[in-house]
C-alpha cells in the first residue's frame, strides 16, 4: 500500500506540474490569467487536504495537499521568478493572501445573518469555515514569506552554483519547505491536535518534492524555455518584489535604466554616479581618459520655430549620428536638452580632437535634410592626465573650452587655450 500511494504521489506531481506548465508555456497565447487562475485555484483543496488527508509512505505518514500541491506551488512560483521577474511573481502571492483576508473577513459578516434551514438537515458548519479560513491564511502569510525567502536564497546560491541551477533549485526548495513544515505543522498541531509524527513525515516527504519538483523545473527550463538576457546578478533589496524584478535581465536594466529616451544616452545622473569610477580607474591603469563637452548649436531656435515633436524628431537622429561615431567603451550621457557629455576610457587628447571632429560631420549629415537643419555642434574636449586629475576638474577644463568653441563662432571643437578648429567647409 506504501509502494502505491508513493507511486500516486509522483503521478499526481507530474500531472500537477504538466498542466501548469503548459500553461505557463503558453502565457503568451492565452494571457498570464489562466495559468495564475489554475495557480490559486488550488490553495483551498491543499489547505484542506493537509488538515484531514494523510497517507501512509515507506518513511512515514504525509499529506498530499503539502507534499504536491503546496511543494509544487512554490516550485512553480521560483520558476516563474526564473524566467519572469518579481513584478509577475508578486501578482499570486498579493492575490492569495489578500484574497484570503478578505474571505475571513466576509465569514465574520455572515455571522450576524439569521440562518434558515432551506434544505432539511443541512446547515452551514461555521467551525469548519473558522479552522479553513485561518489555516488558509496562515498558510498563505507562509507562502508570502516563503516566496521571498527562496527569492532571496536563490539568489545567494548563484553565487557558487550557477552553473548547477537544478542544485540550486533542489537546496532553495529543500531549506525554504523545511521551514514552511515546521510554521505549519504548528498551526495545524494548534487547530486539530495533528500528532508529532506528522511533522517528521511530511517532511521527508517534502524533501522528496524538492528532488522532484527541481528536476522537473530544471527539465522545463532547458527543453521549452529559451533562456534570454545576461547571466543573473546577485543583489541587495529593501522591497524584495520591487528590487528584484528583472533578475534574469538585471545588467541589461541596468544598462538601460538611467538612460535618456530620445537619444539613448544616458541621463546626467549616470555621469555623476559613474565619472569619478571611469577616471579613478584609468589613471591606476595609467591609460588616457578623455572628456568631451557637446553643445547642440541654436537648438532652442529648432524647438521655437518647428515644434517639440520636430526637436524630439532631430534629438532622435542626433543620438543615432553619436551612437555611431562612438565607441563601445565610450560613455555618452545627455547632460541637459541640448548638451551632452562623452567619456572615453584609453582615448588620447589627439584621438579624441579626431573624435569630435567625426562628431561635427556626423551630426550635420544626420540632420541636413530636416526641417530645421542641419545642426551644428560645439565641442570642448579634456584628457586625464595632462589637463586634470579627477573627472571634476577635467569637466571643468571641457566646459572651459567648449565656452572658447562657442564664442570663436560655434561649429568647432577646441582642445587647447591655443588650438581652435575652424567650421566645417560650406556646402557640407
Amino acid at each position: 500500500m506504501a509502494l502505491l500511494n508513493t507511486f500516486l504521489l509522483l503521478v499526481q506531481a507530474l500531472v500537477y506540474f504538466g498542466v501548469m506548465a503548459a500553461l505557463f508555456r503558453y502565457r503568451n497565447r492565452f494571457g498570464l490569467g489562466a495559468f495564475l487562475c489554475a495557480l490559486g485555484v488550488m490553495h483551498f483543496l491543499e489547505t484542506y487536504l493537509a488538515s484531514v488527508f494523510y497517507i501512509e509512505l515507506p518513511f512515514g505518514i504525509i499529506s498530499p495537499g503539502s507534499t504536491v500541491l503546496f511543494s509544487g506551488k512554490l516550485a512553480i512560483i521560483l520558476m516563474m521568478y526564473i524566467r519572469e521577474d518579481a513584478a509577475v511573481v508578486r501578482q499570486p502571492i498579493y492575490g492569495l493572501l489578500i484574497g484570503n483576508f478578505l474571505m475571513v473577513g466576509l465569514v465574520m459578516v455572515l455571522r450576524n445573518h439569521e440562518v434558515v434551514s432551506a434544505v432539511p438537515g443541512r446547515l452551514p458548519d461555521f467551525k469548519f469555515v473558522d479552522e479553513m479560513g485561518w489555516l488558509m491564511v496562515w498558510g498563505t502569510t507562509l507562502l508570502f514569506i516563503d516566496s521571498i525567502a527562496i527569492i532571496l536564497l536563490y539568489e545567494r546560491l548563484g553565487t557558487w552554483l550557477r552553473r548547477w541551477p537544478i542544485t540550486r533549485s533542489f537546496l532553495a526548495l529543500a531549506a525554504i519547505l523545511s521551514f514552511d513544515q515546521a510554521g505549519f505543522f504548528l498551526a495545524l498541531h494548534h487547530v486539530s491536535d495533528a500528532p508529532w509524527f506528522v511533522m517528521f513525515g511530511g517532511w521527508c516527504a517534502k524533501m522528496g518534492a524538492a528532488l522532484i519538483y527541481s528536476l522537473l523545473v530544471g527539465a522545463y527550463l532547458k527543453w521549452f524555455e529559451t533562456r534570454a538576457g545576461p547571466a543573473p546578478v546577485p543583489l541587495r533589496i529593501s522591497d524584495v518584489f520591487q528590487t528584484l524584478t528583472y533578475r534574469e535581465r538585471y545588467e541589461d536594466l541596468l544598462e538601460k535604466s538611467g538612460r535618456d529616451a530620445l537619444t539613448g544616452a544616458y541621463d546626467r545622473g549616470r555621469l555623476e554616479a559613474a565619472g569619478a569610477t571611469i577616471v579613478d580607474t584609468a589613471l591606476q591603469s595609467g591609460r588616457p581618459v578623455s572628456l568631451l563637452i557637446v553643445d547642440l548649436d541654436g537648438f532652442k531656435g529648432v524647438n521655437d520655430q518647428y515644434g517639440h515633436a520636430q526637436g524630439d524628431e532631430m534629438l532622435r537622429r542626433i543620438g543615432a549620428a553619436f551612437a555611431g561615431s562612438l565607441r563601445k567603451q565610450d560613455r555618452l550621457f545627455r547632460y541637459g536638452g541640448d548638451e551632452f557629455v562623452i567619456l572615453s576610457d584609453g582615448l588620447s587628447h589627439t584621438a579624441a580632437m579626431s573624435l569630435g571632429e567625426r562628431l561635427r560631420y556626423a551630426v550635420v549629415a544626420a540632420t541636413a535634410d530636416q526641417p530645421g537643419g542641419p545642426v551644428t555642434i560645439s565641442v570642448g574636449a579634456a584628457t586625464c592626465p595632462q589637463d586634470a586629475l579627477d573627472v571634476d576638474h577635467l569637466f571643468d577644463v571641457a566646459d572651459d573650452r567648449l565656452y572658447v568653441a562657442k564664442h570663436a563662432g560655434r561649429d568647432r571643437v577646441v582642445g587647447s587655450s591655443d588650438r581652435v578648429e575652424g567650421p566645417l567647409p560650406a556646402g557640407t
